[in-house]
């Protein structure tokens, strides 16, 4: 008589926010496929469903209250997690069935919870079967590319964030112990490594920079160190979240190396020297385009994105006209704007001089119509080029393709849209001759396509 195997129950997840919730969300998920958990890919096939909140603005945490009451509305079981855990009592208030609250990357605590809410089956078959890729856990990105965090936590203080309050200061982690998550994931075909962390500039700062062993020598705990090694595994790897700190400047000729993307993810925030005080920033705006010019003396075709807040308390006409100038020379890549919104708990809140929400759409317009500008321009002058292009996805019916230059992050800048590119697949690296372009994305041709026409 054949052996039934028990059904082992089924978890659904939510996850928003930023890439680092992403990461989080994997590490719940990989623990408990290990636990004998499966996914559910819909409510209603789900014995609890877990959402992975955000709490970073107000508009955030009510998107996160939204999606909460969502799962409860379609499912009835569910455990929250993430940054909005820490205000457990506006959601217990809104919603009391919940069945329990964890805050952010309490990775124990949620496990726990799912295993009290809905507890595994324990089966010595299912439990010796090996999972996929149990190496590099559960991956919520594609196969082809993946999130590497570094650090949690921060260590700045500025006006409008609560980062420090709900994640703490930065907690920087071995090393080793990166290297090996990452040597993990190129073998089992990971093609792009996202590097991502609250500051990654400041990366080992509280391990006091020590060294580890590795590979018969050792590496320091520094972002220069680290990128140089991960350089080395073969895949692309990108930084994120870069402060401009003097040792950034270091990291340029790993560029120039090809042991790091040419793409540095520089969080600005302002350029106005006044308006980066009250953000309790530095106020290096002059030194930073000094800067900008030296690294693309060095590496060329660098790409800089970042991001901007438009009408921060007190924010003048000249202190956005002095922005708008300071964009027009640096000529970033890829720009984001946002525009302020008060975060309960943050000393921006209490500053005086709010700006009417009618300004602050007119300024983020203004920015986002002179960055589209810039992009523009700055993409035209590819067309003709060969580049090299990271496939995304591939459309079996059309034959076209969508992919991503070392300009581009997934998700927050532009993509490559290929034609004539259905013998390709998720993960390839090829060069693209570039046909045509607009404001974000490029349109182009595999080269070998190209030279065969």
């Amino acid at each position: 008589m054949a052996t039934v195997l028990p059904s082992p129950p089924r978890v659904g997840m939510v996850s928003l926010g930023c890439p680092k919730n992403l990461v989080d969300s994997e590490r719940i998920l990989s623990k408990l496929r290990a636990d004998g958990y499966e996914m559910s890919a819909d409510y209603a096939g789900a014995d609890v469903v877990l959402v992975n909140t955000c709490g970073f603005l107000d508009s955030a945490k009510e998107e996160s209250l939204e999606a909460i009451g969502e799962a409860i509305a379609e499912n009835g079981r569910v455990v929250v997690t993430g940054c909005m855990g820490r205000e457990a009592e506006v959601i217990r208030e809104r919603f009391p069935q919940v069945l329990a609250i964890t805050g952010a990357h309490q990775y124990e605590q949620v496990v726990e919870a799912v295993h009290e809410a809905a507890p595994p089956v324990p089966s010595p078959y299912l439990d010796l079967v090996p999972q996929a890729r149990p190496e590099t856990g559960l991956k919520l990105t594609p196969r082809h590319y993946g999130y590497l965090k570094i650090s949690e936590g921060c260590n700045h203080r500025c006006a409008f964030c609560i980062i420090p309050q709900i994640r703490g200061d930065l907690v920087s982690r071995r090393p080793d112990a990166i290297l090996r998550e990452a040597e993990k994931l190129v073998a089992a075909g990971t093609k792009e490594l996202l590097v991502i962390s609250q500051d990654t500039s400041a990366y080992g700062l509280d391990l006091k920079h020590a060294a580890w062993p590795w590979k018969g020598g050792e590496v320091r705990a520094h972002m220069t160190d680290l990128a140089r090694a991960l350089g080395g595994l073969g895949a692309w790897v990108r930084l994120h979240y870069v402060y401009p700190y003097p040792h950034v400047d270091r990291v340029i000729p790993l560029m120039a190396e090809g042991l790091v993307l040419p793409y540095l993810d520089i969080p600005f925030q302002h350029a106005s020297p006044k308006v980066l005080k009250a953000m309790r920033r530095p106020a290096n705006e002059a030194k930073v385009l000094e800067r900008l010019r030296e690294w693309r003396a060095l590496v060329p075709d660098l790409a800089v994105r970042s991001s901007f807040v438009v009408g921060f308390p007190g924010e003048t006409e000249e202190d956005f006209d002095y922005l708008l100038q300071w964009l027009q020379e640096a000529q970033l890549d890829r720009v984001g704007a946002f525009r302020f919104e008060p975060v309960e708990g943050a000393p921006a809140n209490d500053l005086p001089g709010h700006v009417p929400e009618e300004v602050k759409e007119e300024r983020y317009a203004r920015v986002m119509e002179l960055t589209a500008r810039i992009s523009a321009a700055k993409l035209a002058a590819k067309v003709g080029k060969t580049i090299d292009v990271i496939i995304d996805a591939v459309d079996a019916e059309t034959g076209g393709a969508t992919g991503r230059s070392k300009a581009d992050a997934p998700e927050i800048d532009g993509e490559v849209h290929l034609r004539d590119a259905g013998h390709l697949a998720a993960g390839d690296i090829v060069r693209v001759l570039v046909e045509e372009s607009d404001e974000h994305d490029l349109f182009g041709v595999p080269e070998r396509v190209a030279a065969a026409a």
